[in-house]
């Protein structure tokens, strides 16, 4: 059993605590098929939401608890890497809808994703854009009573499986950001099919979409008409930091197997625990993870008791956490020697499901460009502050 000591912090309620061993009982009693994704990743979300697990993912009054995602997160990717992709994605397929989506459209779809009936997925990525949302190219033209759609998404999670997907297109009120919408969308429209299964380090279930005149009623828009930007940035707010739970679930993980390696390995006699330098890596590896808890939680927290964006706080713990999970599986990895890179093993697992991390939802140079800006706009605030009250 991982260290649960962090559950004592002041970010968390009794509550959380509750939560925290719900969770544990249902991760702890998965199995999970690593050779068919598709089908084990809808059996899981049957299981999660058969569990109530899958009850935090969404909500029709348009409220998260991030924190209880957060946990959930760490606990399942601890466990199984695919049993936390199956939880993420009903909750980032779902954030639109939660935040901005009419009582309708909740009414339809956060029931069945709620209870582990649908799958959804969040549809941003384009192949000649990524992360640059701002310029997504992907349109969505008006015509009468509904919307024509063109274009592709690309490293969809969940693409090819998923019974919705929310798109982001441009509609064109303004240029750049201001012109994107976002649209709830069903796989059995016209003009809508898998262009291509995407083959993963760490298998999961991605496509790329292709949309080619496909036609949608207006009420499949989200929110109201050049809005998506906006809707894309607060899920992407609520989400970022369950992303870095996630790596700190795997960091926890790859740090148990090294106790366990380090104190049941000999060499020369002695526990190769007894080295100091293992006891160097083991004090660098607990040192980074529980740096990263403390910035999970803290967005997490700050997201739950504010009610301003979490920008800098979500892009810091994602950041973070995922380079040094990184490095901690890494380092793991090298503790367990030639076992450590048998296929199979544990860390060898956990090293290919890390890296996808420190891309998806804003690659770790993006998350830099983020905090540096918001460096920058607080202290231009605050030196603009310091002016009128000397004016």
């Amino acid at each position: 059993m991982s260290d649960q000591t962090y559950l004592n912090w002041p970010f968390f309620e009794d509550r959380h605590r509750d939560w925290s061993h719900q969770v544990e009982e249902v991760a702890s009693g998965l199995s999970v098929d690593h050779n068919n994704v598709d089908d084990s990743c809808r059996t899981l979300v049957r299981t999660l939401g058969e569990s109530g697990l899958l009850q935090a993912t969404s909500s029709n009054d348009g409220a998260f608890d991030v924190r209880k995602l957060c946990i959930a997160r760490e606990i399942l990717a601890r466990h199984d890497g695919l049993a936390d992709f199956s939880f993420a994605m009903q909750g980032l397929g779902t954030g639109a809808l939660t935040l901005f989506g009419s009582e309708a459209q909740k009414n339809r779809w956060l029931r069945l994703t709620r209870s582990g009936q649908a799958i959804s997925a969040f549809a941003l990525t384009e192949p000649g854009s990524g992360s640059d949302v701002a310029n997504s190219s992907m349109t969505a033209e008006r015509d009468g009573s509904g919307y024509i759609l063109n274009g592709e998404k690309t490293w969809i999670s969940n693409g090819g499986i998923a019974d919705f997907y929310t798109v982001f297109a441009r509609t064109g009120e303004a240029s750049g950001a201001s012109g994107l919408s976002a649209f709830v969308i069903s796989p059995d429209l016209s003009g809508f099919d898998i262009k291509e299964r995407l083959q993963t380090i760490a298998p999961h279930p991605l496509a790329t979409l292709r949309f080619k005149d496909c036609r949608v009623p207006a009420s499949s828009m989200i929110g109201i008409a050049g809005q998506g930007f906006k809707i894309a940035m607060s899920v992407l707010d609520v989400f970022r930091p369950t992303v870095a739970a996630a790596a700190l679930g795997f960091a926890r993980r790859a740090l148990d197997e090294a106790l366990t390696r380090v104190s049941q390995r000999h060499v020369q006699g002695a526990p190769l625990f007894d080295l100091q330098l293992v006891q160097g890596h083991i004090a660098d590896m607990s040192l980074n993870i529980d740096a990263s808890a403390l910035l999970v939680y803290r967005a997490a927290w700050a997201k739950d008791t504010h009610t301003n964006r979490i920008t800098k706080e979500a892009a810091m713990a994602k950041l973070f956490s995922t380079e040094q999970a990184q490095k901690v599986i890494d380092t793991a990895v090298q503790l367990f020697g030639g076992d450590g890179v048998r296929s199979g093993m544990p860390v060898e697992q956990l090293y290919r499901d890390i890296r996808a991390l420190r891309i998806y939802e804003g690659a770790s140079d993006v998350q830099k460009v983020i905090i540096a800006r918001q460096a920058m706009s607080s202290m231009t605030e605050t030196l603009n502050k310091i002016r009128q009250k000397g004016v």
